[in-house]
């Protein structure tokens, strides 16, 4: 009997009480965890489609976030290798300056005065590279017969670097460039011949110029946050195309003063000419005049001495 009772320990168990609500609970356990299981692994999927740009997939998906982080840590720069040798040869036009001070930031051309928008930089006179002064991207690229050349760099929405009087471009529309990377070379402008080989360089937020001097080992978020409203400086450099008629008008009147000053000496001249031909006459006839005088006073004297006789 006992041997039989070795031989059938489940229809022991099964006839527990306690037997059949313990199966029920264990297998509603199973149950349950299967089901939380599979909703986990929808939800991981969920999430992980959520990365994508727009939906769809990509093989470099952070790419953009991590330049724009990456950008807003740089500091600008001088546009230049080397700070030390170079020379700032026109300051920035700054309302809050001094007379003498905004006197010397004055650009003169075409007999017209200009608020210098940046800074003049130059090394002793000679050619040097141009030196994008944050990452960025290029937006213009323009040939200027009168500024000698510019180059823009975008480096946040609103906020650009300006370039001008350079040669040699070494970048196009739509480059994206490093900090440092070599833009174009130094050259020399019209608009500003008295600095001879420099860079004209700006900093400007929503086409505010600001003085790169202030923003020099700062970051772009301390320009993003600055305020402008303030400090909007009036007068524009010049257009070229404007400015060139300016000037060509103002050669127009100085060579019309001029023809004009020498047609009033010629003519002063030849009134002096004539009042001395008028003059030659009298002084021709006062010596004849005299002459007869002479020559009366002597014939009056030989008759009083033949009457003497």
């Amino acid at each position: 009997m006992r041997e039989e009772e070795k031989k059938q320990p489940s229809q022991n168990f099964l006839k527990r009480r306690w037997a059949y609500p313990a199966i029920y609970l264990a297998s509603a356990a199973i149950i349950i965890t299967g089901i939380l299981w599979y909703q986990a692994g929808n939800d991981v999927n969920e999430k992980a489609k959520d990365y994508s740009y727009d939906g769809v997939p990509t093989d470099n998906e952070f790419n953009q976030p991590a330049e724009e982080v990456n950008r807003s840590l740089e500091n600008f720069v001088m546009p230049v290798a080397s700070p030390e040798d170079t020379v700032i040869e026109k300051q920035f036009y700054d309302t809050e300056a001094s007379a003498e001070e905004q006197e010397a930031a004055l650009v003169v051309y075409g007999n017209m005065y200009y608020p210098n928008q940046g800074v003049d930089i130059s090394k002793d006179g000679k050619e040097f590279d141009v030196l994008a002064a944050m990452s960025g991207t290029v937006t213009k690229v323009q040939e200027d017969s009168l500024l000698g050349n510019t180059i823009e760099i975008e480096h946040s929405k609103g906020i650009v670097t300006r370039y001008q009087s350079v040669k040699d471009f070494e970048v196009a529309v739509g480059d994206v460039v490093d900090q440092g990377q070599a833009i174009a070379k130094a050259g020399k402008s019209l608009f500003n011949e008295e600095a001879g080989v420099h860079v004209h360089f700006e900093i400007r937020k929503a086409n505010v110029a600001v003085n790169p001097l202030e923003y020099f080992n700062k970051s772009l978020a301390t320009l993003q946050e600055a305020q402008l409203e303030d400090k909007k400086v009036s007068g524009e450099q010049p257009d070229a195309e404007a400015a060139q008629e300016n000037a060509a008008e103002d050669q127009a009147s100085e060579d019309k003063a001029t023809k004009d000053k020498a047609t009033e000496d010629k003519a002063t001249e030849e009134n002096g000419a004539d009042d001395a031909a008028e003059e030659k006459p009298e002084a021709e006839q006062k010596p004849k005049q005299e002459n007869a005088d002479q020559k009366d006073d002597a014939a009056d004297n030989g008759s009083d001495v033949k009457d003497e006789e």
